[in-house]
């Protein structure tokens, strides 16, 4: 894809430091792979330190185990088979919650972004990119953000509409969130971190935090991504009402 990527302030905004090495893993299908990506970072003008390569799912965990990653770049096919790379977000979500997965993908069809991000993926970056949107997306993953360009946020908005969709309300048709819920919801949707979340509605960061894991709660949703995803969505459903 020619669109850049930007990036969606996350649960936890890390302040960037590019003195301070970022270890990353890489996870492709051939170590020819592993080994230009390697190379490319280390001519980036950011602090990228590869500190491990794998091929298929048991290396990726061996070396996530005994290594300590930042950052895991995860390719859609490794050795294993097309596709594994999949499979193993949602291993390195549940055994390795403070590492942030970026999944590279070879194209990003609608129901494959949504699935990469279910999985637990922060950001996505398609080959078809230049290898600078590469290194912005892992800096701004590694400070708690998520990367996604237009294109594939329309097209993940686009495959939720089509898909069964979130709860808006109960069984009694009133909706989910409260009106302070709301309020938190939008303001996260307008792409405000939760500092600033907090210092506009005069709250604290942790009642903000407390309000994310309850609305993640009520509408059956499990990212910041799926919840700005919400919010678009149900706007736009209004606008047409």
């Amino acid at each position: 894809m020619g669109t850049s990527g930007s990036a969606i302030p996350a649960s936890e905004d890390r302040s960037p430091n590019r003195s301070q090495a970022i270890h990353i893993l890489i996870a492709d299908e051939s170590r020819l792979n592993c080994q230009l990506l390697a190379s490319a970072l280390s001519r980036s003008p950011f602090s990228f330190d590869v500190v491990a390569s794998a091929t298929d799912r048991k290396e990726i965990m061996r070396k996530m185990s005994a290594l300590s990653v930042d950052v895991a770049l995860v390719n859609e096919s490794l050795n294993d088979g097309s596709f594994d790379g999949f499979q193993v977000l949602g291993d390195l979500r549940s055994h390795f919650p403070n590492t942030r997965v970026i999944a590279i993908l070879k194209s990003t069809p609608p129901g494959r972004v949504v699935d990469v991000f279910r999985a637990g993926a922060k950001g996505i970056f398609c080959r078809a990119e230049p290898m600078d949107a590469l290194f912005k997306c892992i800096q701004a993953v590694h400070c708690g953000q998520i990367w996604i360009n237009n294109e594939q946020l329309h097209l993940v908005v686009d495959a939720l509409a089509q898909a069964v969709p979130l709860r808006l309300t109960d069984a009694k048709g009133r909706y989910l969130l409260a009106r302070r819920e709301a309020e938190v919801a939008n303001l996260i949707a307008e792409g405000l971190n939760n500092r600033e979340v907090a210092q506009q509605l005069g709250l604290s960061e942790h009642t903000v935090s407390n309000y994310l894991f309850r609305m993640y709660e009520k509408l059956g949703i499990s990212s910041r991504v799926e919840l700005v995803l919400y919010i678009l969505r149900n706007n736009r459903t209004q606008s047409r009402t």
